[in-house]
Order: structure tokens, then C-alpha cells, then sequence
């Protein structure tokens, strides 16, 4: 049979260097004992080293012909499932809760990392690793440091409710078609149990959004749409006002997400709009 080819649609780039994929999956950490999820398995460079070594595999892909392709791979395994559809119109949590806290193995394409790893941690109960090849500017903003120039909303996002770490780079040659950037393989551990509740992770990710929209200017003008009174809760948090976002750490937000009640006040419209042109960082948290 021959492999189904790759759908610029879909930003699909196979890997196809075995070592890379053993590497990968060793990340995993599958003691042979647990459920393991692929999201998007393409022509499955992974997917028989993850069926080895997992006792239940979960396999999602958009791609119908490479979805049909899996199945028929697959078709006398009794403990491997694939799921044909959008990873991101799921309900991930109707298929992984009885079986879960599952391990997350995926090649992600570049154009949706982002809101997929958003939908990963918005259950962060339902995983134990996440083990994902993103573009290597993204994964370097995962594990940014507060006062570098990486660092930013899906850092202090990610880092509220995990730790993260970059356990590889990965060449553009490893792929095919070959990519025009870099990738790396970044580790996710959710923290259990979660420090915040799905509430507050919505009302930090909303002040996340506000102050990286604005990462130029001072917080208390940052957070001025937010709160009557920036000064008042500024300096009951012993933030500086002149501070800028890049330089708060993860817990300032959190404590300042919390201050704020996640109740902001109208913004006007002339703020709408300026605050409109910055978003791009932050739109996809």
C-alpha cells in the first residue's frame, strides 16, 4: 500500500528517522502498564514502538486516508483505538477518563501547537506526560525564564500547571517533507493535584492575555483596564508599578490574577483597539 502523501492543509511533516522516533518514545517513560495517546500519528513512525510498550493506545487523526490507513494496520489489535477527527472538536475527556491519567505522545503541526497544548492542560488531571515536537521557537517560549526575551503568556500559562522542559532539538532533515524550521521535543508534566481550578485558570489566562498584549508598558498601566485601582493592587502584592510583564514570575501573575478576581471592569473602546493590534502572542491562549 502506498503511504498517503502529505496535505499542506494539514502542515503535516512525517518523521522519518527511526532513532528519533525511539527517542521519543522512550520520553514517554511507558512501563508497559498505562494508556498512551498519539495525536496525530501520520504514517506511524511512533505508533508501533507506543503500541509495544503501552497497554491501551489512543490513536487521533484528521487525515481520513491516513486514519483508514491506521485502521487497517491495525485492524487485529485489540488494544489500539483510532479516532478519526480534529483533535481540537474532541471531547477528549469522554474518551480518556476512565482509562486516564494517560501519557501524550504527538508530532504536532506547527499552526495548531498552541491551541492543542491549551486544550491538553485545560484537563490537566486526565495526563501524567506530555511528550510533544513542536517548532523550536514555541518550545523555547514553554520554558522560558521571567526577564528573557522568550518569556511571555504561554510560559507563565504552562508553568502555573506544570514544569516543563526541552528534552531534544530535531533537525529539519528528519522530517518529510522537510520543514523550514527547527523542532524540538518538549517534556510536560501537569501537576497533580492542579494548583488552580479551571475558574481560575481562566481568569489568569485573561490577565495573561491583557499584560502580554501590552508588554511594552509599565504594569500600572498594564493592568489599568483591569481594576479601578492599579496602584492599590500593585502595591498590596509588593509589585513594583513601573515593572514590565517580562519580568514577573509565574506566582506574581497567579497572586495577581487572584487579586483581581478575574472580574475586569468594561474596557473602552478607544483601549479595545489599541489593545487589539498587540494580541498576536497571546490571542491563542
Amino acid at each position: 500500500m502506498t503511504a498517503p502523501y502529505a496535505r499542506k492543509r494539514f502542515g503535516q511533516h512525517f518523521l522519518v528517522q527511526p532513532a528519533i522516533a525511539e527517542r521519543i518514545v522512550d520520553l514517554a517513560a511507558l512501563d508497559g502498564s498505562g494508556t498512551a495517546l498519539e495525536i496525530g500519528p501520520g504514517r506511524g513512525a511512533l505508533t508501533d514502538l507506543l503500541a509495544a510498550r503501552a497497554t491501551r493506545l489512543v490513536l487521533v487523526e484528521v487525515d481520513r486516508d491516513l486514519a483508514a490507513a491506521l485502521r487497517v494496520r491495525f485492524a487485529t489489535s485489540s488494544t489500539v483505538e483510532v479516532i478519526e477527527g480534529d483533535v481540537l472538536r474532541l471531547d477528549l475527556a469522554a474518551h480518556l477518563e476512565a482509562v486516564a491519567p494517560v501519557s501524550v505522545v504527538a508530532n504536532l503541526p506547527y499552526n495548531i501547537s498552541t491551541p492543542v497544548l491549551m486544550q491538553l492542560l485545560g484537563t490537566p488531571q486526565l495526563f501524567t506526560r506530555l511528550v510533544l515536537m513542536l517548532q523550536r521557537e514555541v518550545a523555547e517560549r514553554i520554558c522560558a525564564a521571567p526577564g528573557g526575551k522568550d518569556y511571555g503568556g504561554l510560559s507563565i500559562v504552562v508553568q502555573v500547571v506544570a514544569t516543563a522542559r526541552i528534552a531534544m532539538r530535531v533537525p529539519p532533515g528528519a522530517f518529510s517533507p522537510v520543514p523550514k524550521v527547527e523542532s524540538a521535543v518538549v517534556v510536560i508534566e501537569p501537576l497533580h493535584p492542579a494548583p488552580l481550578d479551571a475558574a481560575q485558570r481562566r481568569a489568569l489566562r485573561h490577565v495573561v492575555r491583557t499584560a502580554f498584549s501590552r508588554r511594552r508598558k509599565q504594569m500600572q498601566n498594564v493592568i489599568a483596564p483591569l481594576t479601578d485601582d492599579p496602584y492599590g493592587v500593585l502595591g498590596a502584592l509588593g509589585i513594583d508599578p513601573k515593572a514590565r510583564p517580562e519580568t514577573l514570575s509565574p506566582a506574581h501573575f497567579v497572586r495577581l490574577s487572584e487579586a483581581l478576581g478575574g472580574q475586569p471592569r468594561a474596557e473602552s473602546e478607544e483601549r479595545k483597539a489599541e489593545s487589539g493590534k498587540r494580541k498576536a502572542e497571546s490571542s491563542d491562549l
